[in-house]
């Protein structure tokens, strides 16, 4: 069983074949699926799930907070299931491969003083960008970073 179809037990949400399949899909470590990926995985478990039921499930674990929705620059957005775990990611410039990395550190603590504006900080979200190993072996002769 999935961390994320327990969670959903425990605070009692009404877990319909739909929403099972959903949870099911994004069960796993480093799981960052669009829901174009989620509907595809999905309906290869239920074929009759429509799409819109996927996107709507989506947006109903993000809205409870089971499910992160994280966005990099000029892709689709991605549902993290990894929610009950403070993480950053690490995304891949060229293909956009996601994975969950686990820093040292608080990120907060790194903002220095003067920079923040008198802004009273809650939360920082850090993202590392680079080229994952198969985009370092793939560029020839012009490996810079798209």
């Amino acid at each position: 069983m999935s961390d994320l179809l327990q969670r959903l037990r425990d605070r009692g949400w009404r877990l319909t074949a739909q929403r099972r399949v959903v949870a099911e899909v994004l069960d796993g470590e480093h799981v960052h699926y669009t829901a174009d990926e989620v509907h595809a995985r999905a309906t290869a478990r239920l074929p009759e799930i429509a799409r819109a039921t996927v996107y709507n499930t989506l947006s109903e674990l993000v809205t409870i907070g089971e499910v992160i929705e994280v966005s990099t620059a000029d892709r689709a957005k991605r549902y993290d299931p990894n929610a009950r775990h403070r993480h950053q990611h690490l995304v891949c410039s060229r293909c956009g491969t996601i994975r969950d990395v686990h820093p040292v550190g608080d990120p907060l603590a790194a903002l220095p003083e003067g920079e923040r504006f008198g802004f009273s900080i809650s939360d920082a979200t850090v993202t590392y960008r680079g080229l994952c190993p198969d985009c370092s072996t793939d560029c020839s002769t012009d490996c810079s970073t798209d």
